[in-house]
């Protein structure tokens, strides 16, 4: 079996979690922020999760992740 390669655009924007669960950078967080509003800023802060439609086509992308 040859091995698999990283899509390394992919490799750049997630990561996984401890639980094996695949983590993203949310959107619309770096730049245009000063019309945005202080609580939508603040709820954009932390990862988000890829849903579960879209997991698949993640892992295929991300072999050894």
């Amino acid at each position: 079996m040859p091995k698999l390669k990283t899509h390394k655009g992919t490799a750049k924007r997630f990561k996984r979690t401890g639980t094996g669960k695949i983590r993203h950078k949310q959107t619309g967080k770096s730049h245009l922020l000063t019309h945005k509003t202080r609580s939508r800023k603040r709820r954009l802060k932390g990862p988000g999760l890829v849903s579960k439609a879209d997991q698949q086509t993640v892992k295929r992308l991300l072999p050894y992740a």
